[in-house]
């Protein structure tokens, strides 16, 4: 069996070369903000050629764009020329994956400050994103509009497997109403609603998050199939549904606020429908899994958390809801289903 480089080197190169990836998150975030792919697109370009388009040095750009290429983001031939790579492909603006959105918020200037508190989240349990930004992180994206559709692209771009993933995993047939609670733009419940032949679907989310959602329904050809609802998931969830979707929505609260909206859900559901809990449940001791990095994030971003499966159905049986399975996907990510206790 071949060795993994990274594991090759001793125990302090390796703890060395982890502090060390902030240096290339600010990389590959500038190299976004400054649609390098973009212009790269018709062909390969010089340093020269790229620094009017971006107002940069070119010496400078040049020795950006080499260190860009050694990651292999492009590629530089004997002519001092960067072209594009598969990687470089990746980031044009709207290209498959939406790379560029996620890079461009993981790696931004609120996510930074939010993790330069982190050590408040460890002294004290509260999220240190709300320190940093004087408010709740969704509060403060409620507020700056650009930042928050962005957000909703980068959630596109972080949890790509994942909407095929679970429409495959779960069976939907029979169903007439499925309904996505705080579902976004819809990239969610598209993919449900085309393996759920004559089922409609309800989208719902808070009025700044939806106003996005028409264009991504029209793409996928669903605008006649799904109905938009705005509104907070803490005050109601619209009635009806046979099935409530809840994608990465559950980690994000506290117990208290979780069992408000399980409470809400449960009251909307007609007899017999299934909550179906989209989340990355975590593997007990030692197993890396990328939930147990997301469930830091959770704690200094919103201040949720990830769980196991044991955590989960404690918290289902506080909301008076029975845990029945939980459905592996072919993704990180796995279907927690629930009914009515």
């Amino acid at each position: 069996m071949s060795q993994n480089p990274a594991e090759a080197l001793p125990p302090s190169m390796q703890l060395i070369q982890m502090a060390m990836g902030h240096w290339v998150s600010h990389i590959i975030h500038l190299a976004a903000e400054l649609e390098l792919a973009d212009h790269l697109a018709k062909g390969p370009k010089t340093a020269e050629e790229l620094a009017g388009a971006t107002k940069t040095h070119a010496p400078s750009l040049y020795r950006f764009l080499r260190t860009l290429s050694s990651l292999g983001v492009f590629a530089e031939d004997g002519s001092r020329r960067f072209g594009l790579t598969p990687m470089g492909e990746a980031l044009r603006t709207g290209a498959p994956g939406a790379a560029r959105p996620t890079i461009l918020t993981f790696a931004s200037e609120y996510f930074f400050k939010g993790y330069r508190e982190f050590r408040y989240s460890l002294e004290t349990g509260k999220p240190a994103f709300e320190k940093a930004l004087g408010m709740p992180i969704f509060d403060w994206l409620g507020q700056h509009p650009k930042e928050a559709s962005m957000f909703s692209e980068t959630m596109v771009g972080f949890h790509g497997m994942e909407p095929p993933a679970v429409a495959a995993a779960c069976d939907f047939s029979g169903m007439k109403t499925i309904v996505d609670v705080g579902g976004a733009t819809g990239n969610l419940l598209t993919a449900v609603l085309g393996k759920a032949s004559g089922a409609k679907g309800v989208l719902f989310d808070m009025p700044h998050v939806v106003k996005d959602a028409p264009g991504l329904l029209q793409s996928k050809g669903m605008t006649d199939r799904v109905k938009i609802e705005s509104g907070s998931f803490f005050d109601r969830v619209p009635s009806g549904g046979d099935a409530y979707l809840l994608s990465h929505i559950i980690h994000d609260w506290s117990e208290a606020q979780c069992l408000t909206i399980l409470g809400n859900v449960r009251k909307a559901m007609n007899p017999g429908g299934r909550i179906l809990i989209v989340e990355m449940v975590l593997p007990t001791g030692n197993t890396p899994h990328p939930g147990k990095m997301l469930d830091l994030m959770m704690l200094i971003g919103p201040g949720g958390q990830e769980r196991t499966e044991e955590e989960y159905a404690a918290l289902l049986q506080k909301a008076k809801l029975k845990l029945t399975r939980v459905i592996p996907t072919q993704s990180p990510v796995s279907v927690v289903e629930a009914v009515q206790a």
